[in-house]
């Protein structure tokens, strides 16, 4: 037996290694002739699809060629969609709706966000299909519309718009004005008809009959929508908060107290509106992103710009983008140059100086000049297209809160439908109280005990923080990493691109013999210009900066290993290391250069040595430093309470430790090959418990799928980033890290507060109205204004700053 070991993202693209679809791949390569074994190996956060075959029944190419079919086949019978659902009116409707998707034939697994109003399903298109699935949402009273992650919103008027938007349950019949108020008119209408009754009856002498009559009008104008839910629900066996709510108003009623019955629907039906308008605020953060995207592009074809739509445009191809519109694709500046604003895709406040060969991300503005950009991704693989796929992916993930409130409220509901059904029953028969009395206390257990506050805290909590995270910059993908990297107390760092710039620069000009620095630097710059060395490109850079004349240079020679040879001003130069000198007939060193060259390679710096026409000028180090206010930023992160800063390095030791005094890292680790980072990780975690890993998702991308958050820089430029990490900050900025950090905790600080305020409502109500202590006009009125105050108290995370 032999065995393939192949990535299974190149055979399943579009599917995740957790995703359930992959045991269908295996099961279809199984069954091959020829094939023993098939499984995933997991190593490091990578998944790898392992076949397991007799090579005289199948060679290798065939085995290959089977994987890649059965990949394709699976992805094409098991679609994966996100469908926005903006009639889902409560946490636990989308448990229900989740409940009825997943029973259906040929659902592989759904997932239903009340938070962020989507769907998310993966089924078998051999049984079902996607009209099946909305017709059995639009059974439910649920519109369905595809997420279209490319396409902008439809702006305000444009009649496609209307005609995808939902009305939730609004009568057709009725004009689209009062169809877009449904809710708030059946909210108002509610209050209205409560008022004239209360009012007219306590008041004014209204005749008790006629009061009733009113408060018949308030019942069915608040009790529209919650019915249209709450009774198909009932029907299916579903009990959620809609059947609690009009189950109670329909015992008030039986009781007499029609004017707390049709109190109790119009706080419920207000209550669902100012939810509803507060969770939009954390969706339309989101969704903003959309709309930054153009839906036009202005192509070049020969000497004409003809305007075309972005889907349509090809790699390669050159568009025109003016003087203060938006980039409509992702690209590489051909001609022009200009200020561009990139806040909306990296965070980054000020604009960014581009030109000719500079990348540039769609959405982006251009203040300038009109720019010349030449096409390198299709606009559904753009930057800001791959942003709002993973924010909506995010969005499907479940904190450790999340689930720990789906846990709880799975349980609890039907303990609290039994102990109503005690509380009905049991008083009367021990002679505590009369049967109307009990069951009046029951309605109040009902309302009490609605978990609403409870269902909705975590996930509006975990929405507005991820869509702050993007609006600045910071793509957090999921809700379970916005909680983790709250709770961290180490971060490992990679050091040659993250803590540093990840580019040599000219540090120290040491000149001998009576040179001066400028013209050591000089000769040194005019004969590098013409090698393509990292040192070479430093030194010839410091040489611009300075402003210097370079004399005239020719005749470069690479000395691998060693340094340079070139004429400047027609005279021998030499440039390089000690070695050169040595093996180069009357070039000995001298002890001043030696010197030099121990002193700043101690310090842990690159030197070459520098000699015109047999006499040394001097010596030039180079390193690559520390990014500028770096230590600003890690001085920060231990302000934010993460104790231990440790800098994961494969430079040797004396280089490590200057870099780490110099930027303030708490730990240091040297001379660590990529796999020994893995080690060290993990070293960390069972010393210290969870850790974020910060790299450029390249080389580091083990130890980035190891940490418990892999954090990685320079996400708007790089695949690989925004695939591995957990967050990506997307500009190369890591003095993002501190937003990040401070974005979390406070999250995990609101998340908190809202399980807080949403038991401590709950215990409250259900104490109360055991006890008869609260009427059920109050106890909706906590039930609906806690429900409210968590929401809210969510949407103070759109506010963070660092």
């Amino acid at each position: 037996m032999k065995k393939l070991k192949l990535e299974l993202n190149l055979v399943l693209p579009e599917i995740d290694h957790s995703d359930a679809c992959v045991h269908f791949l295996t099961e279809r390569l199984q069954v091959q002739s020829g094939v023993d074994y098939v499984h995933i190996a997991r190593t490091n956060g990578y998944a790898d699809l392992c076949i397991h075959y007799d090579p005289n029944l199948l060679s290798l190419s065939q085995i290959e060629r089977l994987a890649l079919t059965a990949g394709a086949a699976v992805t094409s019978q098991y679609r994966h969609e996100q469908i926005s659902l903006t009639s889902i009116d409560a946490a636990d409707v989308a448990d229900t709706v989740t409940a009825r998707l997943t029973a259906l034939p040929g659902m592989v697994h759904a997932n239903v966000n009340y938070a962020a109003g989507l769907a998310f399903v993966a089924y078998d298109t051999a049984q079902l299909q996607r009209a099946d699935i909305n017709r059995v949402l639009q059974s439910m009273g649920y519109h369905a519309r595809d997420q279209r992650p490319v396409q902008p919103s439809a702006p305000h008027g444009d009649p496609q718009a209307a005609d995808d938007h939902n009305h939730g349950s609004a009568p057709s019949f009725l004009p689209h004005w009062a169809q877009e108020r449904w809710p708030l008119l059946l909210v108002a209408a509610a209050g209205f008809f409560l008022v004239i009754g209360w009012v007219g009856e306590i008041f004014f002498g209204l005749a008790s009959q006629v009061a009733l009559l009113f408060y018949i009008l308030a019942y069915l104008a608040g009790g529209y929508d919650v019915a249209m839910h709450a009774l198909p629900a009932l029907f299916r066996g579903r009990f959620d908060t809609d059947v609690l709510m009009l189950a109670a108003a329909a015992g008030a009623a039986i009781l007499g107290e029609w004017a707390e019955g049709a109190f109790l629907l119009f706080l419920f039906g207000l209550g669902h509106a100012g939810e509803h308008y507060a969770l939009d605020r954390a969706r339309n953060a989101i969704g903003a992103l959309g709309a930054l995207m153009p839906r036009q592009a202005y192509l070049k074809q020969g000497e004409q710009i003809v305007e075309q739509p972005v889907e349509t445009l090809q790699i390669g191809d050159v568009v025109v983008v003016r003087p203060g519109d938006r980039l409509p694709v992702d690209g590489e500046i051909v001609r022009g140059s200009s200020a561009i604003d990139q806040a909306a895709i990296t965070g980054e406040s000020v604009p960014v100086a581009k030109g000719e060969g500079d990348a540039v991300f769609a959405g982006s503005i251009n203040q300038e000049n009109a720019l010349d950009v030449r096409i390198t991704r299709l606009a559904q693989d753009n930057t800001l297209s791959r942003i709002m796929q993973l924010v909506a992916e995010a969005q499907a993930q479940q904190s450790p809160t999340q689930q720990f409130t789906q846990r709880f409220t799975a349980w609890f509901v039907p303990a609290v439908l039994i102990f109503v059904g005690l509380v009905i029953v049991a008083p009367p028969l021990i002679g505590w109280m009369p049967l109307q009395e009990s069951f009046y206390r029951a309605m109040l257990l009902l309302v009490a005990a609605s978990p609403c506050a409870l269902a909705i805290g975590a996930p509006a909590a975990v929405l507005a923080g991820i869509a702050q995270g993007a609006r600045n910059g910071v793509l957090i993908k999921g809700g379970v990493h916005l909680e983790n990297l709250g709770s961290l107390n180490v971060m490992a760092f990679d050091k040659t691109g993250t803590l540093t710039a990840g580019k040599f620069q000219l540090t120290d000009i040491v000149p001998v013999n009576g040179a001066t620095p400028d013209a050591l630097l000089s000769v040194a710059a005019a004969a590098e210009q013409h090698a393509n060395h990292p040192l070479a490109a430093a030194v010839v850079q410091a040489a611009r900066q300075k402003k210097l004349d370079l004399p005239a240079a020719e005749g470069l020679e690479n000395i691998s290993g060693r340094g340079v040879k070139s004429t400047v001003n027609g005279q021998p130069v030499l440039i390089g290391s000690l070695q050169l000198f040595r093996e180069t007939d009357g070039h000995a060193p001298s002890a001043s250069v030696v010197e030099a060259v121990h002193r700043l390679e101690a310090d842990g710096k690159s030197t070459m040595a520098v000699s015109q026409n047999g006499r040394f000028l001097g010596v030039l180090a180079l390193a690559d430093v520390a990014r500028p206010d770096i230590h600003i930023t890690l001085a920060a992160l231990v302000e934010l309470g993460v104790q231990k800063l440790v800098m994961l390095t494969g430079d040797n030791e004396s280089v490590a430790r200057r870099i780490g005094a110099e930027v303030g890292v708490t730990d240091v680790r040297a001379g660590l090959l990529p796999e020994q980072k893995l080690d060290a990780i993990q070293r960390l975690q069972q010393e210290f418990g969870p850790i974020a890993m910060v790299g450029d998702g390249v080389n580091d991308a083990p130890a980035l799928a190891t940490a418990t958050v892999g954090i990685a820089m320079g996400g708007a430029g790089t695949a690989v980033a925004l695939e591995t990490a957990d967050v990506a900050l997307m500009a190369d900025d890591v003095g993002k890290l501190p937003f990040a950090v401070g974005l979390s905790r406070f999250s995990r600080s609101i998340i908190r507060q809202n399980l807080v305020i949403s038991l401590g409502v709950i215990a409250l109500l259900i104490l109360s109205s055991v006890f008869g202590v609260i009427q059920l006009s109050g106890a909706v009125i906590l039930h609906e204004g806690s429900t409210i105050v968590v929401v809210l108290n969510a949407l103070r995370l759109l506010t963070y700053r660092q």
